[in-house]
């Protein structure tokens, strides 16, 4: 408010010496005086500037508050996209958005894997401990995959104990690794729901993702894949190349 003052007051000022000098200026020649009226300006002219610069600091106050206000919506609104990308319990993409990914990546990348993960005797657990107790053990494995994978790899919930891995760029053999690293992560976890330790494992279906198959395509394999390792005898990974599977 001070600073409006100073203002008016000064633009006051300034019109009343510049009416004063002209009035100085002209009147003499047209046979007139000048007089003290001039002064009678600043009683119009303080208030309406005072008023002019009010209103200018309120519209720029209001006019911050706006831009504040955009870009805490966009921040919201940002958050709430990425939020309804993501499993509530796992944090991981859902499954359609882990497929638009997917599909995403073929237009692309020529090269990388896709890993589909599968919990072992997972109803077991929730028939015997319920499902609270099953939702600890689906958070021990997805913390469990997490560690098993690389860097930049894109991951999944697509189903209610089902996870996968999109490994961008990784090779057959980086591939393999990949998915080793994951079940033996699974399998070291020490899960006691009581005073017993209930064991974890995964079987784990991959396919190396080459240039021209489909997400379903993949999908199709990758679960051939994942049926095999469970016929096998579960807790094991079944990766075979794309065009040696299909």
């Amino acid at each position: 408010m001070i600073r409006v003052i100073l203002k008016s007051t000064l633009v006051a000022l300034f019109a009343i010496f510049a009416y004063s000098s002209v009035a100085a200026s002209i009147a003499p020649t047209l046979g007139g005086m000048v007089d003290g009226n001039a002064w009678l300006i600043l009683a119009i002219v303080l208030p309406c500037s005072a008023y002019t610069f009010l209103q200018k600091e309120k519209l720029a106050k209001a006019l911050g508050e706006l831009e504040t206000t955009h870009a805490e919506l966009a921040t919201t609104h940002r958050k709430l996209a990425e939020k309804a990308r993501r499993d509530d319990m796992t944090g991981m993409l859902n499954r359609e958005s882990f497929f638009a990914v997917l599909d995403g990546t073929r237009q692309h990348a020529s090269r990388g894997a896709l890993l589909i993960i599968d919990a072992d005797h997972f109803k077991s657990i929730n028939d015997s401990y319920g499902h609270l107790t099953g939702d600890k053990a689906l958070l021990e494995i997805a913390a469990a995959i997490r560690r098993g994978v690389r860097a930049g790899d894109i991951l999944g919930r697509i189903g209610g104990e089902e996870f996968a891995a999109l490994l961008s760029g990784a090779t057959d053999e980086e591939a393999l690794q990949v998915a080793e690293r994951i079940r033996k992560e699974v399998e070291q976890i020490r899960f006691r729901p009581d005073e017993r330790t209930v064991p974890l494992t995964v079987s784990i279906g991959g396919i190396d993702c080459e240039a021209g198959a489909t997400v379903s395509d993949l999908m199709r394999v990758a679960d051939r894949r994942l049926y095999e390792a469970k016929r096998r005898g579960r807790n094991r990974a079944v990766l075979e190349p794309f065009q040696a599977a299909a």
